[in-house]
């Protein structure tokens, strides 16, 4: 009789178990600005977006990833998309998937009914968002044991848009990375066949039913067995280093993000030695109390949390 194979566990040393070398494949988006014929007349100007994805792109490279950056016009939804899907047909049990996004963070209402706040949390591409219910599905086409590292340097939770704590008046050159509430509003009803059509479309292609909501099973919140149906349908392992809590706001600069700043700060070249635990906690100690980066992991990762950052 047959017996399974079982996903080949990476071990963080350049080679899987069986002596295969690892392979690593990432994606840097970055937007200074959207379309204003996609946001109602509304282009979100940033200054830094561009430099954080070029940024982590060179930590990618210098790991010997094969990268790919998407730039303000570049970083569109098919753009974006494609990448993430060749990343997958390519990547194996054993291999590292590396996303950064650094721009404006939005919602749409839910017509899914999988959200607790009524909206789907988003990202701004260049012409259209990218809505978390897609973001999610796409995590469930790796292949299982690839481990798939995410650091989002944006505001993109219920909570977020909602609340905004007044940002402090010594850092004027600072610009929250999130789409106003009312022009949010504005862009779901100008679009609102195309973004509610979108969310029907992954509700079918997970069965039927609305994957469970990302942002609840990432927080670990244990309501309506979301968890347990989100690590049941996610093979590969994922860390996700965000920006800043729920409610608070990521913060643009003139060279780099608030958060892209200290992440590369605390890399240092490369010399910092410590795990991904180690990692966000020094990052998060360098930050002020106004924007709190965050720590969230699904399916069998507690391996990939012991390995230094960014290893493939």
């Amino acid at each position: 009789m047959a017996t399974k194979k079982k996903a080949t566990r990476s071990a963080g040393n350049g080679a899987d178990e069986r002596g295969r070398k690892r392979k690593g494949v990432s994606l840097h988006i970055g937007l200074n600005g959207v379309s204003g014929d996609a946001y109602s007349g509304w282009t979100g100007p940033l200054a830094a977006c561009e430099f954080d994805a070029n940024d982590m792109a060179s930590i990618a490279k210098d790991k010997g990833m094969q990268s790919t950056v998407l730039l303000t016009k570049k970083a569109t939804r098919a753009a974006a998309l494609a990448a993430m899907r060749a990343a997958a047909k390519t990547l194996k049990s054993g291999d590292l998937f590396f996303l950064t996004y650094s721009g404006h963070g939005g919602q749409v209402p839910d017509v899914n009914g999988d959200e607790d706040d009524k909206r789907d949390e988003t990202w701004c591409l260049y012409d259209g968002q990218l809505i978390d219910d897609e973001l999610y599905l796409e995590f469930t086409r790796f292949a299982e044991g690839v481990r798939i590292l995410m650091l989002s340097d944006s505001c993109h939770s219920g909570t977020v848009a909602r609340g905004i704590p007044p940002q402090p008046e010594t850092v004027p050159h600072q610009r929250p990375k999130l789409m106003p509430e009312s022009v949010a509003m504005r862009v779901y009803r100008d679009h609102k066949a195309f973004y509610d059509k979108l969310q029907r479309d992954v509700a079918a292609e997970a069965g039927g039913t609305p994957p469970a909501d990302p942002d609840t099973a990432l927080a670990q919140i244990a309501i309506s067995g979301r968890v347990a149906a989100i690590n049941n349908q996610l093979k590969a392992e994922l860390i996700l280093i965000s920006g800043c809590q729920d409610n608070q706001t990521s913060m643009d600069g003139d060279h780099n993000g608030a958060f892209t700043e200290q992440v590369l700060n605390v890399w240092n070249h490369g010399k910092f030695s410590g795990n991904y635990a180690a990692f966000h906690a020094r990052v998060r100690a360098r930050m002020p109390p106004t924007q709190s980066p965050n720590l969230y992991t699904l399916g069998s990762a507690g391996v990939f949390l012991t390995q230094q950052p960014f290893s493939v």
